[in-house]
């Protein structure tokens, strides 16, 4: 059983407007989770426009080498790893909302 302080009980009661808290942290739960999926559809889609590719277009550019002249410049290596962070993190959030639903 979880027990929470009268102080975050309030908190969280003004925050998600019930007093029923289970449900504020529902709501607490499941708004964080469609946030941090918005944020990292932005991060992705501004790598698509970046590059005018998906990520797997992308990666496929970097091994076959068509992206060679500048395949291991940091700015390629930086965002194959941000890209590459992102998707799996968006990934991980979806699972979850899965999960929690």
């Amino acid at each position: 059983m979880l027990t929470l302080t009268p102080k975050l009980t309030d908190f969280l009661a003004k925050i998600t407007h019930t007093t029923n808290v289970d449900a504020a942290l529902w709501k607490l739960v499941s708004e964080y989770l469609d946030m941090k999926s918005k944020e990292l559809d932005r991060e992705i889609n501004k790598f698509n426009q970046k590059w005018g590719m998906s990520f797997d277009e992308f990666s496929n550019a970097c091994k076959t080498g068509k992206l060679s002249e500048i395949k291991y410049s940091y700015e390629v290596e930086k965002d194959f790893w941000d890209w590459e962070r992102a998707i799996t993190l968006k990934r991980h959030y979806q699972e979850l909302g899965i999960q929690w639903m």
